[in-house]
């Protein structure tokens, strides 16, 4: 029997989004077709608030049955994270929007799947990254083609949901495109399972990039520092992530900062001091030139030639970025380095971190569901609710309300008398430290309106916590939407408007209110 699978695809709007829907439709077309294409579309939500979804090109032809979630451009770990928590398949093929997925790729994905034993967690496939063959490579091309030999990229690498749900996915305090998958391959295998290569490959094509993409991309130096705080000093080794020039990049900002503090104690009258600055200073410049040269021939000495195609601005690029790549890389090694170990306190902690704040919707889960009330004389809490809440509060939580309220959009209420239903709300179970309404219409199609996740991340935001940080309690599957498009956790505590395929659905169900403390 073929193993059921589905298809996530994380995007930040690129134009190959298109191309790679039209070619997954030929490559399923010799294999088993996925049972959900799920593509996450992590563009920023638009400043205004509740501003309207924005559309995504899915091209002409895509493969058929794309669903689109959006993330409010939270990094494509927390993209990934909703994409997996979405589907119900056994397996879920991680792609990247910008790679070219040949024919029978999917029959080549049953092939690996099949061959995948019980304690098998993942399968990688190929990747292979076109290079020119009239000329040597650029430094883009060739740092390009080093996918090829990484371990664990998701730009092609299927896992196994139960694996998943073990290690609660992606760590989202991965911000980048860059890490994420070797820390999720480390506590996949830390846990216990394995991870295989497989026979199915796709094609990534360089991107075209300006002078100084190199030079931003010393961001992931930031993201090293969190592995490091993680996994502890052997990270490298345990990720297989390669030997880094990070030792070399000390010593050359270490030369040029002590070349400039050198020049500057020689300013000023001839001196014995100021003699022995200028010789640290020469002595140090010249340091800080040697490596600098030596980076920028190490980088130039595979690429194109005197003569070739593009020598001219490949050699100005390398000139200008190796001398600021070291800079760039050590400065963001610091901050990060500073910054991780003042945020998790120097110590190791696991993801998802622990639940610092619960976030209720209002009708049918803490007062009974009036549809479009605007009479405060008719709020009646659920059974348990202030008690429920009142424990939450003692034992350190933040509380707060999740809630949509179209009825202000659709011209049945004034915001004045949902104010007024509001605060009876609060007189009677007490005081919320965040509370998030939509009054928008649902086809408005804002980004505020539960199951978006817009609510949910401006309570996130007013509390200075992460999305992971939250629990969602509600009483539908709009509710579960919203936590698993957040990146939230929650819990659906059914009454009789829940439909039987919410219930289903949901990952945790409570009988009652009181059930949810213990769930959490």
């Amino acid at each position: 029997m073929t193993p059921s699978y589905s298809i996530v695809v994380p995007t930040v709007g690129r134009p190959q989004l298109a191309a790679l829907l039209g070619s997954l439709r030929t490559a399923c077309a010799g294999g088993p077709q996925p049972l959900d294409v799920v593509v996450v579309d992590d563009r920023p939500f638009p400043d205004a608030d509740g501003g309207r979804n924005q559309d995504l090109d899915l091209g002409r032809d895509p493969v058929p049955g794309v669903r689109v979630l959006r993330t409010g451009g939270r990094g494509p770990a927390a993209a990934r994270n909703v994409g997996w928590r979405s589907v119900r398949t056994e397996w879920v093929a991680f792609l990247d929007d910008d790679v070219v997925v040949p024919e029978r790729w999917a029959a080549a994905l049953e092939q690996d799947l099949a061959t995948a034993g019980p304690d098998v967690a993942g399968v990688q496939g190929r990747i292979v990254v076109p290079l020119p063959s009239h000329r040597p490579p650029t430094d883009l091309e060739r740092n390009t083609a080093g996918l090829e030999t990484a371990a664990w990229a998701t730009a092609d690498m299927v896992y196994r949901r139960s694996a998943l749900r073990t290690v609660h996915g992606f760590d989202e305090r991965f911000r980048r495109a860059y890490r994420e998958d070797a820390d999720l391959a480390l506590r996949v295998r830390t846990a216990g399972w394995d991870l295989e290569h497989g026979v199915r490959f796709v094609e990534h094509p360089v991107r075209p990039a300006d002078d100084l993409a190199s030079v931003r991309a010393q961001a992931g130096n930031a993201d090293d520092a969190l592995l490091r705080t993680l996994h502890g000093r052997d990270w490298r080794t345990r990720t297989r992530a390669g030997r880094g020039r990070l030792p070399w990049h000390v010593a050359t900002v270490a030369a040029g900062l002590t070349a400039v503090g050198s020049c500057l104690a020689a300013v000023g009258p001839a001196s014995p001091g100021r003699r022995a600055a200028r010789a640290s200073a020469v002595l140090a410049g010249s340091a800080w030139a040697g490596l600098t040269a030596a980076f920028a021939t190490q980088r130039l000495a595979p690429g194109p030639r005197r003569g070739d195609d593009g020598y001219g601005p490949e050699l100005r690029r390398m000139v200008l970025t190796s001398a600021l790549i070291p800079f760039a890389a050590v400065g963001r090694r610091v901050l990060g380095t500073w910054r991780w170990r003042r945020v998790l306190g120097g110590e190791v902690p696991a993801w998802p971190p622990p639940i610092r704040a619960v976030l209720f919707d209002r009708d049918g889960t803490l007062v009974h569901d009036v549809p479009y009330n605007g009479d405060p004389d008719a709020v009646e809490p659920m059974p348990g609710a202030r008690r429920v809440l009142d424990g939450l509060r003692d034992d350190g939580l933040w509380v707060g309300v999740v809630s949509n309220q179209s009825a202000i959009g659709r011209g049945l209420l004034t915001s004045a008398q949902v104010d007024a239903v509001d605060a009876r709300v609060r007189r009677l179970l007490g005081p919320f430290d965040t509370w998030q309404r939509c009054p928008h219409r649902p086809e408005d199609e804002c980004t505020c309106r539960k199951p978006e996740p817009g609510l949910v991340l401006r309570a996130a935001a007013e509390l200075g916590l992460l999305p992971a940080e939250c629990a969602v309690v509600g009483d539908i599957g709009s509710d579960v939407g919203a936590a698993v498009a957040s990146g939230a956790r929650s819990v659906l505590v059914p009454t009789e408007v829940t439909r039987r395929e919410e219930l289903s659905a949901a990952p945790v169900v409570a009988a009652t209110l009181d059930e949810v403390v213990t769930l959490l």
